[in-house]
């Protein structure tokens, strides 16, 4: 068995990145629609949601173990980690956003914008400033499945930004239909935006953009790629910013400069993935039912 088998070359600089021996593990299966991975490099662990079920799952390096490490979670999706190694979890059934301590006590970030009740927050990322970005579009209130069936108070969906200091909520993006994951730049200086809102609508977006931003604030908001196949949902990025993003047949390799580079081979759809191992060089990915993980030639960037 070759590496084709598990990767698409589209352009040969992606060639690059793999090793001619590396595979596709499957590394637990059993989820109802895996989501959000999250890698805590003290612990050498992964943790990810599995949403309609309800639960945060946990998955141990050191031993291939997989345990249940949250039920209820609140629906969680969307994880990571901030500066301080600690959760920050996006719950639908929640509505907010929240973090676990080192304690094991959850506190609520943010839960309402202007005084009405967030959609359901689903995907987010901790800016070198402390600063906590996340997208909140309405999937978690749309029916049962994933959340709690509700109207939206808000009445569309924001990407906000909740300061560090003054934990102020702050809509810093109002213009997308369904904004779904998020990742900024190596040097912040842009932030990448999925719009799933093809979900909704025949010939609405299933699109990544890309926003300047300067501080607390962004601008522009180009088309950055349309997804070849589904949708792109979760990604993150790599040390020399390249883009690793879901889509309905693996994970999309993409360029900083937009160009589709090749492709992780995956048997499932894929709705999110990251970066961990020690050398921050394995990439976990959650596809549908299952958690898999291929060891890379390169590393992802590393934001705590």
């Amino acid at each position: 068995m070759s590496a084709d088998e598990f990767f698409e070359v589209i352009d040969p600089r992606f060639r690059g990145l793999f090793n001619g021996s590396a595979r596709v593990h499957q590394l637990y299966t059993g989820c109802q629609w895996a989501e959000g991975p999250a890698w805590f490099g003290g612990g050498r662990y992964l943790v990810w949601s599995d949403i309609p079920a309800n639960r945060l799952m946990r998955f141990d390096e050191t031993d291939g173990s997989v345990s249940v490490f949250r039920d209820p979670s609140g629906n969680s999706n969307g994880n990571t980690v901030d500066r301080q190694g600690r959760l920050i979890t996006c719950e639908h059934g929640g509505r907010r956003v929240s973090r676990t301590e080192h304690d094991g006590r959850v506190i609520t970030l943010a839960d309402r914008f202007e005084g009405k009740r967030l959609n359901s927050p689903n995907d987010v990322v901790v800016k070198s400033d402390g600063s906590i970005w996340f997208t909140d579009p309405s999937y978690g209130i749309d029916t049962d499945y994933e959340g709690n069936k509700a109207q939206s108070e808000i009445g569309r969906c924001n990407v906000y930004r909740i300061d560090p200091q003054s934990g102020a909520i702050t809509a810093v993006i109002t213009d997308m239909e369904r904004p779904n994951g998020l990742a900024f730049s190596p040097d912040e200086s842009l932030l990448y935006v999925a719009d799933t809102g093809a979900t909704h609508k025949a010939g609405h977006p299933a699109e990544m953009r890309v926003f300047k931003v300067d501080g607390d604030r962004v601008s522009g908001g180009r088309q950055f790629a349309v997804c070849a196949n589904g949708l792109f949902d979760g990604f993150r990025i790599d040390e020399d910013g390249r883009i690793w993003t879901s889509a309905a047949d693996g994970v999309h390799c993409i360029a900083p400069n937009g160009t589709l580079l090749g492709r992780v081979k995956v048997p499932e759809g894929v709705a999110n993935c990251c970066f961990g191992g020690s050398k921050y060089n394995v990439l976990y990915i959650c596809a549908t039912t299952s958690l898999y993980a291929v060891r890379l030639m390169i590393s992802g960037l590393r934001t705590h």
